[in-house]
């Protein structure tokens, strides 16, 4: 194999490379991304680097620019993919510009997910954002001023994160989010409501089991339109509502896709020489006998580093207990493994500053919440890997 391209400037993209150096390829390195900068981390986007104003790509870069010179990599920055030909080994930029490869990794991710363009009138539009990339993160960190007014629209992660980063800073918060608790998609009503009374404490109006109508201008204000005809009033409006994985640019190429790049266990697509890792992969990970897609850090970077084996001959199976986690006010939640809101849940200890749940499926136990609670991470991680008896560590609790 004489050339690797790798689409998407991305936490997995950046491991894919380093693990193709690692393992003693030699041959050219291309990697193409849709934004000018280098790859940068992303979760401080809705943390950290929002409160403070620190948006300098070096700072939230995932590797010194020298690095890839290092390695050896041919950089296609601000250069946006459009199509890819699998029987002629290219890729087309908007650019008009052909890449030919030998191997190929798809690590384009997700983008926000938008409301309907008829919800948002034309006056307001100015004033409704997601947060997917740094020039999204720029352009709301300008509305965080003391004293305004954000209503954020969706109780996700992205969404709870900012609603906790802007209250901090003074901003006025309101969440509406359809499910009957932020966060309860993931983790069930019970987390929810913690997560719910935690917000409530720290001065942010959350509003559940209710939806958007429509975003209006009237005068200077936002008004957020709800169902039943309740107006909020606002400045700024953030739209979480999820991510949707980047695969437009895959039509008519012969790879499969659906909720993301279908792949077979070891993240190999529907075509021989290109492989699919990070937010835009869906693969059946054979630890919970599950067709998933995680959008979290670890699981991009050790998908990341799983493709450049398996593009250099490594068919092993990627599996893997994801891990993810998720800092709001004074909360840090830790999570590993797989929950649905309709699993067994076990609450193992719950107070106003912690929380420590298991949840289990069939008889198994399949994921663990730890809130501000460190220590028990690591034990239940190793059992749910293992995976040990539902009722056992529930009665061992």
């Amino acid at each position: 194999m004489k050339s690797v391209a790798i689409v998407g400037a991305s936490l997995a993209g950046v491991n894919a490379i380093e693990a193709l150096r690692d393992l003693d390829y030699s041959g050219e390195i291309h990697l193409i991304g849709a934004e000018s900068e280098l790859p940068y981390t992303r979760p401080p986007l809705s943390k950290e680097a929002l409160a403070d104003g620190e948006f300098a790509s070096e700072g939230l870069a995932l590797r010194e620019p020298g690095w890839y010179a290092e390695k050896g990599v041919d950089l296609h920055l601000g250069s946006m993919v459009t199509s890819l030909d699998t029987t002629e080994r290219e890729l087309h930029d908007e650019h008009g510009t052909s890449h030919s490869y030998d191997g190929l990794v798809i690590a384009t991710g997700s983008g926000a997910r938008q409301l309907p363009a008829s919800m948002i009138s034309p006056q307001a539009r100015d004033d409704v954002f997601t947060l997917r990339t740094l020039a999204d993160a720029r352009r709301i960190t300008e509305r965080l001023d003391r004293g305004r007014r954000l209503t954020v629209v969706g109780g996700g992660f992205v969404g709870m994160e900012v609603a906790a980063t802007a209250a901090k800073l003074g901003v006025s918060v309101t969440v509406v989010d359809v499910a009957p608790m932020p966060m309860s998609r993931v983790f069930g009503p019970t987390i929810g409501k913690w997560f719910n009374a935690m917000h409530r404490r720290n001065g942010v109006d959350v509003r559940c089991s209710t939806s958007v109508e429509r975003i209006e201008k009237s005068g200077s204000d936002v008004v957020v339109v709800l169902a039943g005809g309740e107006r909020l009033t606002t400045d700024t409006v953030l739209v979480g509502i999820g991510g949707v994985p980047a695969v437009d640019w895959l039509a008519r190429s012969g790879v499969a896709v659906g909720n993301g790049v279908e792949c077979t266990p070891d993240l190999q697509t529907s075509v021989p020489g290109v492989v699919a890792a990070g937010d835009v992969a869906s693969w059946r990970n054979d630890t919970f006998g599950d067709v998933m897609r995680v959008e979290h850090w670890t699981n991009a970077v050790e998908q990341g580093r799983h493709v450049a084996g398996r593009l250099l001959g490594d068919t092993s199976n990627f599996t893997s207990v994801p891990y993810f986690w998720t800092d709001q006010f004074d909360a840090k939640l830790r999570f590993c493994g797989r929950a649905n809101a309709d699993d067994d849940i076990f609450i193992e200890s719950q107070n106003d500053k912690s929380l420590v749940a298991l949840f289990g499926r069939s008889g198994i136990l399949r994921g663990v919440v730890c809130i501000n609670a460190p220590r028990k991470l690591a034990q239940y991680r190793t059992a749910i890997g293992d995976s040990e008896i539902w009722n056992d560590v529930a009665r061992s609790a």
